[in-house]
């Protein structure tokens, strides 16, 4: 094998030794915010527990969680086309 040859290889087996570390240390990194947020995902739980056991409806909390993530923009086109379905529906409401 000539010394080019040699360095190709050498090369080659540099860059993938990277790749499996660099990919091992990002698989590692996922795998830690994957526990994480499984454990934020147990706190969260807890605290509609909490809330479900102060006596609120933890079905509408979410729903104000949720609409509370929203764009006021976003939140008034929804809760527009849920009036429009409701009254299609004859569903009371407002």
């Amino acid at each position: 094998m000539s010394a080019v040859a040699k360095k190709k290889e050498s090369a080659s087996a540099d860059a993938s030794s990277f790749a499996k570390s660099q990919l091992r240390a990002l698989v590692e990194r996922i795998e830690r915010l994957e526990e994480e947020k499984k454990a934020l995902a147990d706190d969260i739980r807890e605290v509609y527990g909490e809330a479900k056991a102060n006596g609120f409806d933890t079905k509408a909390l979410r729903a104000v969680v949720r609409m509370r993530g929203q764009e006021p923009a976003e939140r008034q086109e929804f809760e527009a086309i849920v009036e429009l379905y409701r009254d299609a529906l004859g569903i009371g409401g407002n």
